[in-house]
């Protein structure tokens, strides 16, 4: 099993020395992609320099490549899986980074499932100091939960799957170009999570509760300075898309979609009342603050937040993963 690391960058430079440092020094080798967005600060010499000299030296690991035109986040990662040629592809943005053992971990879990087209893990939030934020939460009591395909939309659409940002997820090469790649009208709003929805069709799916990842924080990162009316939105789009897909084996433990839309509302609205901004908070919850339904699974939201914050289980709005206790487990929904 080959995998290919594909890092995406624009004008950081300092970052991405280090995820490449870090790709490169990965205890299972593998190709590193790097997708240059048309940067301005050194970066095409910088890795070009870097690629002539290990390439003196024997290793070819290392493919640089830049974009013609600006293509933005979604493209980019686009570009990359086009160059890559790994059976399976580790996201990476510059600012991120990985534990040096995550590609060896991670292969060795795909190895032990197959028909696994996506693979997740824990990741610890930190900031632009390298300081611990925040920690992911578990999913399933088991060092390693597979998850039949079956269930992976009714898991995401209850929000009890999780697959997190690119930097936690690889997947299936195959499963990526069959899904049709990143959407970049979603460009850096929902764009990874309208990905991890659209190739958990084709295959099974795999989360390691191990801490192989690492994402930095921003306080002015881009998709914060988007209207929450638009994040709103998307995420409606979102969970639309999810719904459709839920399984039969599902459909009758699931909310009405209408029901779900109108308790993204409240959330939302939630959100907007705690940045202080109660004018925004009452459009976006009407009608939905008219909903029995959608009141009681926000407050079961919040309930189970304030409960199993940063917790190994967590409390759903419906039954919860179910597994033995076999170290290899199959998580049942």
């Amino acid at each position: 099993m080959k995998f290919s690391i594909v890092i995406t960058t624009y004008n950081r430079l300092s970052l991405l020395r280090r995820a490449i440092d870090i790709a490169l020094a990965q205890t299972v080798p593998c190709e590193t992609i790097v997708v240059d967005d048309c940067s301005s600060d050194g970066t095409q010499a910088y890795v070009e320099g870097l690629c002539e000299s290990l390439q003196r030296a024997g290793d070819s690991r290392l493919i640089y490549h830049r974009n013609r035109v600006h293509l933005g986040h979604s493209g980019s990662v686009n570009a990359g899986v086009a160059r890559a040629t790994g059976d399976w592809i580790k996201f990476m943005d510059d600012d991120d980074y990985l534990a040096p053992n995550c590609i060896e971990e991670m292969g060795k879990a795909i190895a032990l499932h197959p028909g696994t087209v996506i693979c997740s893990c824990q990741a610890i939030q930190v900031d632009s100091q390298q300081a611990v934020i925040s920690k992911t939460r578990q999913v399933g009591p088991s060092r390693v939960s597979h998850i039949p395909q079956e269930d992976i939309h009714y898991g995401m659409l209850l929000e009890l799957l999780p697959f997190g940002t690119p930097i936690q997820v690889a997947c299936s090469r195959d499963a990526f170009l069959k899904s049709g790649g990143w959407d970049s009208s979603l460009d850096t709003n929902f764009d990874d999570i309208d990905s991890w929805i659209k190739i958990a069709q084709f295959g099974d799916a795999i989360f390691l509760n191990q801490y192989l990842a690492y994402r930095t924080l921003w306080e002015k990162a881009y998709n914060h300075k988007l209207s929450i009316k638009k994040r709103l939105e998307t995420n409606l789009l979102i969970k639309e898309k999810i719904y459709a897909l839920v399984s039969n084996k599902h459909r009758h433990k699931i909310p009405q979609l209408q029901d779900i839309k109108n308790y993204i509302r409240l959330h939302w609205a939630l959100i907007a009342l705690k940045k202080g901004n109660p004018t925004s908070a009452i459009e976006l919850s009407y009608p939905a603050i008219l909903s029995p339904t959608a009141w009681q699974l926000l407050s079961q939201e919040l309930r189970s937040k304030f409960l199993k914050k940063e917790s190994s289980t967590r409390e759903s709005i419906l039954p919860s993963f179910q597994a033995n206790n076999n170290p290899e487990s199959v998580v049942k929904i």
